[in-house]
């Protein structure tokens, strides 16, 4: 991903590249999905991210939703304590 869009919402980035809400809001299902999964299979409780995080459990509630517009660093931070990292295509 390139560090420009660091600081950027995914919603932003999404719309940047000309996807719908419909596919915005589908990516952000499955990005919520895949890093809920991550969390499972390191054992790592919503507390415990947020402590890893250095944020509220609330935060990482709102990381864990797709209705939410979290920015692209804060996933991918999220995602490094999980040992991922963030890429996002649009083909």
């Amino acid at each position: 991903m390139s560090k420009k869009h660091m600081g950027s919402s995914i919603d932003d980035f999404l719309k940047e590249r000309g996807s719908s809400k419909r596919q915005a809001q589908a990516v952000k299902e499955v990005v919520a999905w895949q890093l809920a999964q991550a969390m499972q299979e390191k054992k790592i409780s919503k507390n415990r991210m947020a402590t890893l995080l250095k944020t509220s459990r609330t935060q990482v509630d709102r990381l864990l939703d797709a209705r939410n517009d979290i920015t692209l660093s804060s996933l991918e931070r999220a995602a490094a304590m999980v040992g991922r990292r963030v890429t996002i295509q649009l083909v």
